[in-house]
């Protein structure tokens, strides 16, 4: 079961021991995986990709012996989906006790493609090892988490506004909706660059991307967008176990943005 503490204690791993995931354990996942929805019905595909039998491998991973891929229609939105449905399968393996990283490109594409039967017109944007992490990340792991600051996020302050991007949302504004606005913000992100911006206006959500360069290529998507699927996907799962019923839609408000934000999507909470 995800829960709150699954999504704010799980961390990337990149450091495994070598076991094999349980066969039980593996089936509960593959369950939980066929049932993923997203909020914009795009459907997302994953297949489990042994490791060692298809010769697959990470630069940036030592122990490794199961992957995850994902496989979306090069469709709009499709980016925000992969991320949305994604993150909810490796928080469910975090709550199983498997260890997951993004990886968008430090692997062999080709032979990851081929080996999760990529179609024309899909993108397999990112993959992920699922396994059981080692008691001692290695060294190249430590030093890409010190790299990026990954054990820490930019302040709610230059995330998170009231009514418009000129007024951060903070104090009593803010209170009813810190729990949920942390889940958040401790959501995983191509190099912890944490694009995402909410903006509070009427008692709707809207979720907004901060564009950096370097982050769209054809084979992959748009990393970035991925990441706003990632947020989006906690802010959801917060609000249901909140006990709230979370309506997302896409409606620009009109709101002036600074330059290189893109609306994206908006959430009402009832």
């Amino acid at each position: 079961m995800i829960t709150a503490e699954t999504m704010l204690t799980r961390k990337s791993v990149r450091s495994y021991d070598g076991r094999a995931v349980a066969a039980e354990t593996l089936q509960k996942v593959k369950e939980f995986a066929a049932g993923i929805e997203n909020p914009f019905g795009i459907p997302v595909s994953f297949v489990f990709l042994d490791a060692r039998e298809r010769g697959l491998s990470s630069p940036v991973l030592t122990g490794e012996t199961l992957f995850v891929a994902g496989k979306v229609k090069k469709v709009p939105y499709g980016d925000v989906a992969f991320g949305f449905a994604m993150e909810q399968l490796l928080l469910f393996a975090w709550s199983l006790g498997l260890g997951s990283v993004w990886i968008g490109g430090t692997m062999k594409r080709e032979a990851f493609e081929a080996a999760a039967g990529l179609e024309a017109g899909e993108r397999m944007p990112c993959v992920s090892p699922l396994g059981y992490p080692a008691a001692k990340r290695s060294l190249r792991e430590t030093v890409m988490r010190r790299g990026c600051g990954a054990d820490g996020r930019l302040s709610g302050e230059k995330l998170f506004f009231d009514g418009g991007f000129d007024r951060p949302l903070v104090g009593k504004a803010l209170e009813p909706w810190n729990d949920l606005l942390e889940l958040v913000r401790w959501a995983p992100s191509a190099v912890n660059k944490q694009p995402w911006r909410i903006v509070l206006r009427d008692g709707r959500f809207h979720f907004y991307l901060r564009h950096d360069k370097g982050y769209i290529g054809e084979a992959v998507g748009d990393l970035q967008k991925i990441d706003l699927g990632i947020a989006l996907c906690h802010f959801v799962l917060g609000a249901r176990l909140r006990g709230q019923t979370p309506t997302v839609t896409v409606a620009d408000p009109g709101i002036s943005t600074p330059p290189d934000t893109e609306y994206i999507a908006t959430v009402e909470l009832s």
